[in-house]
């Protein structure tokens, strides 16, 4: 595109989608008033991309709910993806909805405007036109961005900002620079940039940058008191939680991280890239209901987009295993059941089936071992399942799992070590990812059973008055599911049991403690927390409640 093709109206060429005739309509008219003629309409995303393989578009104005096929939130991300929109193009969105998590979603595609149904003709000549002045006055900064030239942008804005006719831009060109600075990393220069800023105008984006230039200096604690403020805000709220996400990583403050990254992508669902970090985190933190949660979350919302693949579906039936294989019996069954009815849909997709045959094999493996049908689970991997890497990170992972479900602790190891020499680069899902495979190898080394193989062992020697070793059983039980309730419970149980018996003696009165501290801090249902209450009564006197 060039700045040139601004300059009329008569030039323009404007895609307009959305599903209903009379936006189309009132849209249309609207704007061959204003002497615009290129003028395509689409009713669904599906068309609308294949408009955009055969034509440039200069201005795209797009309907949030597009509901026939994608919504418009994937369907831009897509047309960004695929390079048909960039800076230099004015998108605009519509929609008759301004709820919180559409809006933050919006947010996040850095549209040129935003524009609430239903339409006034009046309304939309006058700011497309603002619009399109602005695009073809800042042509040049656009186009720096567009190339990832940081530096060059910060020298056109600055020329810009010497000139005294370009006054009414000043905040736009502003906002570019505090990008450029960022994207360059001169964290130092941005924060002077904003703080500078702030002193003369109150707006959101300059709260934002200049938060996350002081937190990329490590220097969270100077503006504790303003993050605070700016989660209770809603223009402030999502960022913040974005930028703690990303700061509390880089500290491998993984549970901090956790918990506010489950709080960004409630506020705004629809994004792939942030839910794949909350499910790195949630099994990173050994959340397995949030771990299924994500993964299903992740199906679901990438469904007609640009990030739908079977294995998606693929890893909710393994999240789903890993869940199930932490619960009770009746619960296990039923999550099962739905993994089951994946793995069937799996396979009746005819392509998904023949590209994911091992990957297939490996989760009714799976399902096979957690269903107390071993031999079954055997005769699948022996006949099926090869010791060779896959490119996939996530197909290795399941292989090693499969392995150390079914005691072959030595193939787990080797497939392990191999998985570890595919992270690569430093960036956040790679820190995750890596701090995640470190547990896994951990796990197979020092553990050579499953958590549920670990509860029934527990049960058994229970069973024989057997208590030290089951308490063995269940602490290594507890070191691979650490947030399980009602792993901790029967730790309890067993202690109660012994010190019925025979007294605790100085290291079961601590792990007493440890215990009641941790259930003390966890979310129980009723049931588990009358026991817990139950069980700590019994043990008053022997042990400090924090």
């Amino acid at each position: 595109m060039e700045k040139q093709d601004l300059n009329n109206f008569s030039a323009l060429n404007v895609l307009i989608i959305d599903d209903h005739s009379l936006v189309h309509h009132t849209i249309k008219n609207t704007l061959a008033e204003l002497g615009v003629q290129n003028i395509v309409s689409a009713e669904n995303a599906y068309y609308a991309i294949r408009l955009c393989e055969k034509t440039r578009f200069h201005v795209v104005i797009c309907a949030f709910n597009v509901k026939s096929d994608k919504d418009g939130f994937h369907l831009l991300e897509e047309l960004k993806f695929k390079g048909y929109v960039n800076k230099r193009t004015v998108l605009i969105f519509l929609s008759a909805d301004t709820e919180e998590t559409l809006v933050n979603g919006i947010v996040e595609l850095q549209p040129d405007d935003f524009w609430v149904k239903p339409l006034s003709p009046k309304s939309i000549k006058e700011r497309l036109a603002y619009i399109l002045e602005v695009k073809k006055t800042l042509f040049n900064v656009y186009e720096a961005f567009d190339k990832n030239e940081y530096s060059k942008a910060i020298y056109y804005v600055e020329r810009h900002l010497l000139n005294n006719k370009l006054h009414k831009y000043h905040l736009n060109l502003m906002r570019m620079k505090g990008d450029s600075l960022l994207n360059l990393r001169e964290f130092t220069e941005a924060e002077t940039f904003y703080e500078a800023l702030l002193e003369l105008h109150k707006y959101s984006w300059m709260y934002v940058g200049y938060a996350k230039s002081l937190i990329k200096q490590n220097k969270i604690d100077e503006i504790s008191e303003l993050l605070q403020k700016m989660q209770d805000k809603p223009d402030t709220r999502f960022a913040t939680y974005d930028l703690l996400a990303e700061h509390y990583i880089d500290q491998q403050d993984y549970e901090n991280a956790y918990d506010v990254i489950k709080k960004a992508t409630k506020l705004s669902p629809r994004n792939i890239e942030r839910n794949k970090k909350f499910w790195d985190l949630a099994r990173l933190n050994h959340d397995h209901e949030g771990q299924f949660k994500a993964t299903q979350a992740m199906a679901r919302i990438a469904k007609n987009s640009v990030h739908d693949s079977p294995d998606l579906t693929l890893n909710v039936i393994r999240a789903g295993i890993d869940f199930a294989s932490t619960l009770p019996e009746e619960s296990s069954k039923k999550i099962l059941r739905q993994v089951e009815h994946s793995i069937h849909e799996l396979e009746g997709q005819a392509q998904s089936a023949s590209q994911l045959k091992e990957q297939i094999f490996i989760t009714k493996a799976r399902v096979f071992n957690l269903k107390n049908e071993r031999d079954l689970a055997e005769r699948l991997v022996d006949a099926h399942v090869s010791l060779k890497a896959k490119p996939s990170l996530e197909d290795n992972l399941d292989k090693v799992k499969v392995f150390h479900e079914l005691g072959k602790r030595e193939e787990a190891l080797v497939l392990l070590e191999s998985v570890q020499k595919q992270i690569t680069g430093d960036n956040l899902t790679g820190q995750v990812v890596s701090r995640y495979i470190e547990q896994e190898l951990k796990a197979c080394s020092e553990i050579h059973f499953t958590a549920k193989q670990l509860n029934e062992m527990a049960i058994e020697y229970f069973n024989k008055s057997r208590f030290e070793a089951s308490i063995n059983s269940l602490n290594q039980a507890l070191m691979l599911t650490p947030k399980n309730a009602r792993v901790m419970l029967s730790i309890l149980k067993v202690l109660v049991v012994i010190h019925r018996k025979d007294g605790l003696d100085t290291d079961q009165r601590e792990t007493a403690n440890e215990i009641v501290d941790l259930l003390g801090s966890s979310k129980l249902n009723e049931k588990q927390f009358k026991t817990f209450k139950s069980l700590e009564q019994e043990l008053q006197g022997i042990i400090s409640v924090s």
